[in-house]
């Protein structure tokens, strides 16, 4: 009996402490539509805050002052990245914005490195909460039964600031629609900034409560980016009760789970989440998306085209260029040059599902890891050669987002991208604890190309074959009729059912054809680096192929190229110095500032304007 409530009361602890964040995200994703990848960080923020504070205010009305200090200093820090950064790209796509907030967890990184050092912090235990409570002969932390009671009072704060108050009134009005909120002469840009502030204070909250409980480390806002998106997610975005029920049923189903399945760990809150968006797609409390471009909000997107004759031209001496580059230059730059189109190529691959498809993936690494563990596996197991290897990559890549994509493509927008998320989750899960087949954590080792492709220049030329004939191609299939049809999908779903089109069939199919090409990216990747480990179907690989789309520009067909060229050459330039990530995080920050629709967006709109000028002229 004392066992059963203390794993109760341990779950709704593990529950309140992610309840705190979760709750301040849902709160900036109502309001703003912000996907806020930098929450984690501001937690990260307000534990270090808390450990600074707390080393000079003693006692227990000095640890709590100390917390509330720690949350004001983070909310604060909050309002500055609204202002000086969220704020100028309001009105570009709202996935777009999320390239700003990975450059700001870049730069909070090393700040954080630079001011509190690379060591993980312990902090204090929370004055006249440091025993044990004895339950039925099972002892339980004082501290965790604090959590619970914060989390309540938490909870029941924010219900009455948004049922009881003017601005709490005007939050939720923004929160159900923003256009009009603003057509009653309502301040958005501070309520805006009002709500970043709440936000940032609940997540720097969060962060310090955790202090006592774990300490402080630079990890901990990649740590809980994750299991905040899914709590929000479940619960159903900008609900407040939703994220407060979802914590309680994700921890307590994690804490009786591990019971019985102590391997299940890593994937617990991803199957529960697979199950809850499958059976109620819009999370527990949340409301169905209203129709749109599904995260690309913005100016209208223009119609694709074929390629003019100097576009022709400038793209065959690209390729050319590519062709007798090893005349001129060394290894190393060949090897730069083949990472570029492997990751070009991956890039492209998320872009068809996410541009002309409308399908925001935040799990395509599974493809792209998929293929380069198909590939490895039939080596080391079978002693398949390279040229087997790479055909099987994409097909079990295929099979694998065929069977995704069943379940993902009956759901939309940031549900959409948070069940993608949670199969990838499971698919990295897998690798990575199945230690006979995979290696686990060790990966998989010595899988080199054939004998023939083993020399540097050999090999650099069938990645061009392979890698740009693979960009072409997905370039090519947007032009034909699987290609029109996807985009009137994506445009109108209503209107392609009534003129014969099946809709979740052609979405199904894109989502699949999608995954084939990244995994012709995963095999590639795997025999230029001859190994592979479970981080290349990790999280943050997924978000890697997100940022290069963006950066490049998600409304042209060349942007994934130019992103994912860009963020690789930047990342192998840059991660030469201490603090290699404050300046990509700025340089990134700066590109998303001066091109608010991405690079090749960018160029793209200035060869429109000067073809419609000599237009004119003539």
């Amino acid at each position: 009996m004392g066992f059963f409530l203390v794993q109760v009361l341990t779950g709704l602890s593990s529950a309140a402490a992610v309840f705190l964040v979760a709750s301040g995200l849902s709160i900036i994703f109502g309001v703003t539509r912000v996907v806020n990848f930098s929450h984690g960080s501001f937690y990260m923020l307000g534990a270090f805050f808390a450990y600074t504070f707390t080393s000079h205010l003693t006692g227990v009305v000095g640890f709590w002052v100390a917390m509330l200090l720690s949350a004001i200093a983070v909310g604060l820090i909050g309002v500055i990245v609204e202002i000086l950064i969220l704020r100028r790209v309001y009105q570009a796509p709202e996935l777009f914005q999320l390239v700003a907030t990975f450059g700001v967890i870049l730069v909070i990184q090393d700040l954080a490195l630079l001011v509190w050092g690379a060591e993980d912090l312990l902090g204090p235990l929370a004055p006249g909460l440091d025993s044990t409570v004895n339950i039925f002969g099972t002892l339980l932390p004082e501290y965790d039964l604090a959590l619970i009671a914060l989390s309540l009072i938490v909870l029941v704060s924010l219900w009455f600031l948004f049922n009881r108050t003017r601005w709490g009134c005007l939050v939720r009005a923004a929160t159900e629609d923003r256009e009009m909120v603003g057509a009653l002469g309502v301040n958005q840009t501070w309520l805006f900034t009002g709500t970043f502030f709440l936000g940032s204070l609940l997540a720097g909250l969060g962060g310090a409560a955790q202090l006592p409980k774990g300490g402080a480390s630079l990890l901990m806002d990649f740590e809980i980016l994750a299991a905040i998106f899914v709590v929000v997610v479940v619960g159903g975005m900008g609900s407040i009760l939703g994220a407060y029920l979802a914590a309680v049923l994700i921890f307590e189903f994690n804490a009786f789970g591990i019971l019985i399945l102590p391997e299940s760990t890593l994937v617990l809150m991803f199957l529960l989440m697979a199950i809850v968006l499958i059976v109620r797609p819009w999370g527990l409390l949340g409301k169905p998306e209203a129709p749109g471009q599904l995260g690309q909000a913005g100016p209208p997107e223009l119609p694709y085209q074929l390629a003019s004759r100097p576009l022709r031209f400038i793209g065959m001496g690209l390729v050319l260029g590519l062709f007798l580059l090893p005349v001129f230059a060394d290894d190393f730059t060949l090897v730069l040059v083949i990472e570029m189109i492997i990751m070009s190529l991956f890039a492209a691959s998320l872009h068809f599902a996410m541009g002309p498809g409308g399908m925001v993936s935040f799990g395509h690494a599974a493809f792209f890891g998929g293929g380069a563990y198909a590939a490895a596996l039939l080596v080391k197991h079978v002693n398949a050669p390279m040229e087997i290897a790479l055909l099987f990559a994409p097909l079990m890549s295929g099979v694998l987002a065929l069977i995704v994509g069943w379940f993902c493509v009956r759901l939309s927008g940031v549900y959409l991208a948070m069940l993608s998320m949670a199969f990838a989750q499971v698919a990295w899960s897998i690798v990575f604890q199945w230690d006979t087949a995979t290696g686990g954590d060790d990966g998989i080792l010595g899988v080199w190309p054939s004998e023939w492709a083993s020399d540097r220049m050999a090999y650099y030329y069938l990645t061009i074959i392979a890698g740009v004939g693979g960009i072409l191609i997905l370039r090519h299939v947007l032009f034909t009729p699987f290609g029109y049809a996807m985009r009137a999908v994506r445009d109108s779903a209503v209107r392609s059912e009534s003129i014969g089109i099946r809709v979740s069939r052609q979405k199904w199919l894109a989502f699949g054809f999608s995954g084939f090409m990244a995994g012709i990216a995963g095999g590639l990747f795997v025999f230029s680096k001859g190994s592979v480990f479970p981080d290349e179907m990790a999280i943050p690989r997924s978000f890697d192929a997100l940022i290069m789309v963006l950066l490049g520009g998600v409304k042209t067909l060349w942007g994934p190229v130019t992103g994912a060229s860009a963020f690789t050459w930047l990342h192998d330039e840059i991660s030469r110095f201490d603090y290699w990530r404050l300046l990509l995080g700025t340089l990134i920050i700066a590109i998303v500032l001066a091109f608010p629709q991405g690079i090749a967006g960018f160029v793209s709109n200035g060869w429109h304007r000067l073809q419609s000028r000599g237009q004119k002229n003539a």
